[in-house]
């Protein structure tokens, strides 16, 4: 049995992680012992370190709860439904990717425009292509946010 504590410091994390991750629903809390503490055993620590590796992979709290539950219930699922958590993970990460080089494109080109002098930014390249919405080959437009 561990307590709080003791459980965060095995897996890594705060207490306060694992308080917001039962807050989150996706940790049971603790139960308390006669002193009042909250005490965790070996299946919450199970359960914690598989929220933190699937943190580390990028699933947001939403998909770990997901992932929670299919493993909670793997008798009845099939590999094919935890699979389509994973790649729908993958696809936003490659989209986010595609997004992320299309800023470090457009970034680049402002750079490259602005002699970065210490005189007055009245007339800074950088500026007035932001103003004139005149950035070439890379720009996109998100209607999504």
């Amino acid at each position: 049995m561990y307590r709080i504590g003791e459980l965060a410091k095995a897996c890594g994390v705060k207490a306060d992680t694992l308080r917001f991750y039962e807050k989150n629903g996706l940790l049971s809390p603790g139960l308390r012992n006669d002193s009042g503490y909250r005490v965790y055993g070996e299946q919450d620590r199970r359960r914690l370190e598989f929220i933190i590796r699937a943190k580390s992979v990028g699933f947001s709290l939403a998909d770990i709860g997901e992932l929670l539950d299919l493993d909670t219930n793997k008798a009845r699922v099939t590999c094919q439904e935890v699979k389509a958590v994973a790649d729908a993970k993958l696809s936003q990460v490659e989209q986010k990717i595609l997004e992320l080089t299309r800023f470090r494109e457009n970034l680049k080109e402002l750079s490259n425009i602005c002699c970065g002098g210490p005189r007055s930014a009245e007339h800074c390249a950088i500026l007035e292509t932001l103003e004139s919405g005149a950035l070439s080959r890379h720009e996109h437009h998100d209607h999504e946010h």
